[in-house]
């Protein structure tokens, strides 16, 4: 690579602000209101819930939203349009496992007052009143599915992955009104803003539902990269191809299907998962390379089958506690969940849990706390000790779990 184009990218992996995590950060910002109270939002993709629960503490629950109050209207339009129909259809049967995607990711505003929701069946974003229960706005994003969603530090953006379109779309939060969008590499997934608000990081995972999942035939699954884009223009700022980097490092047979990252608190780091591997690999940003690998245990129950991992995941959640000192994963095929000294890598006691789909961090930084949508809860375990605290019982298939706020009195929308 000539010298002056090793110049220029480490020059923008420096200038790129990573964040840590988008949600804590607008919670941060907010927590200084007297009338919110700080929550966790559990989204039940399977029956269209969201389930609200302390922050910290004994997680206790505050209320429930019903986030599909106009379900019966989205289905109405569904069965009129053929195109509409096919692609609902097949997202219940594919990445759905025969079940409707209701609720795959949420953050409230910053008043409290909203929470709103990506939709994937429905191909949308819905802003929901938390006092009626009742819908301020809907986007329907491009294509057939809406999927991850990130907020803006200051809380008044959220970017959401149009999957079927390899798009991204920039709204407005109070008034759902596209402020921009992006190309991305096939089936675009986890977006991160960065703690300066100034770029977009978006991974893309590519075809994670066909059968062929053999490492030969890891072409076939699309184009994935990391796309950095700058969150004003939303114009290209860097592109990161981690196929290079993977063989670079020697991983020829891995998949460079990014999954769940998370950066640490010096941002220097990223920390990511991918597609049907049992650990996680750290980049470093400035050096634009891969420096480790944790590869963690395997449950000797999982299948080896890899068409029977759901939706190519092998492992599928990461989060950090806020000193930077423990990585917290979803061994989400394997059945359990852990804590990972970052120093050493040595995991901690494995937590049993059931198909773990998402990993946060608690309101007080102490927990991870874990969705177990394959026995309806989640569970919270200590950064500290690695041992479980508690579990939580929660709607039809927990998914993604993030931080938010309220009105310090709220119960549940009154007429929702």
């Amino acid at each position: 690579m000539p010298a002056s184009r090793t110049r220029h990218l480490c020059s923008v992996a420096a200038a790129l602000v990573l964040t840590v995590a988008g949600p804590a950060t607008v919670a941060s910002a907010a927590s200084g209101a007297p009338d919110l109270r700080e929550v966790l939002f559990v989204g039940n993709n399977w029956d269209g819930t969201a389930d609200v629960i302390k922050s910290s503490g004994d997680f206790a629950k505050v209320g429930r939203i019903n986030v599909i109050p106009d379900k019966d209207q989205r289905m109405a339009e569904i069965n009129a349009d053929p195109i509409k129909w096919i692609y609902f259809m097949a997202i219940r049967n594919s990445v759905g496992e025969g079940h409707d995607q209701f609720a795959d990711d949420m953050y409230s505003t910053p008043d409290g007052r909203s929470v709103v929701v990506s939709r994937p069946s429905f191909a949308d974003v819905v802003s929901i009143d938390l006092a009626s229960g009742k819908i301020n706005w809907r986007f329907p994003v491009a294509g057939y599915r809406a999927d991850h969603m990130a907020v803006s530090p200051d809380g008044t953006r959220v970017a959401v992955s149009a999957s079927t379109a390899n798009t991204v779309q920039v709204l407005d939060i109070d008034t759902g009104k596209q402020l921009g969008s992006f190309a991305t590499g096939d089936k675009p997934h986890e977006n991160i803003f960065t703690k300066d608000g100034k770029y977009i990081w978006n991974m893309s995972i590519g075809d994670v539902n066909t059968a062929l999942d053999d490492p030969a035939w890891d072409w076939t699954k699309g184009d994935r990269h990391i796309t950095v884009v700058d969150a004003t223009t939303y114009k290209q700022v860097k592109v990161i191809d981690m196929r290079q980097r993977l063989d670079a490092f020697g991983l020829k047979d891995f998949s460079d299907a990014v999954r769940p990252a998370v950066f640490s608190p010096d941002e220097s780091k990223l920390y990511f998962q991918v597609s049907f591997f049992n650990g996680f690999l750290e980049y470093d940003v400035a050096a634009d390379k891969i420096t480790r690998m944790k590869t963690l245990p395997k449950n000797p129950a999982t299948s080896e089958d890899r068409t029977t991992w759901v939706n190519d995941s092998r492992h599928h959640g990461i989060s950090m506690n806020p000193g930077g000192t423990k990585l917290c994963v979803a061994g989400t095929m394997d059945d359990y969940a852990t804590v990972v000294d970052r120093a050493t890598l040595q995991e901690g006691p494995l937590i049993t849990a059931s198909k773990p789909y998402w990993a946060t961090v608690s309101g007080d930084g102490k927990d991870c706390v874990v969705s177990e949508s394959g026995a309806d809860q989640v569970t919270a375990i200590d950064f500290a000790t690695g041992r479980k605290v508690t579990s939580i019982p929660v709607g039809d298939h927990p998914q993604r779990v993030r931080l938010g706020h309220v009105q310090a009195d709220w119960t549940g929308p009154s007429g929702g």
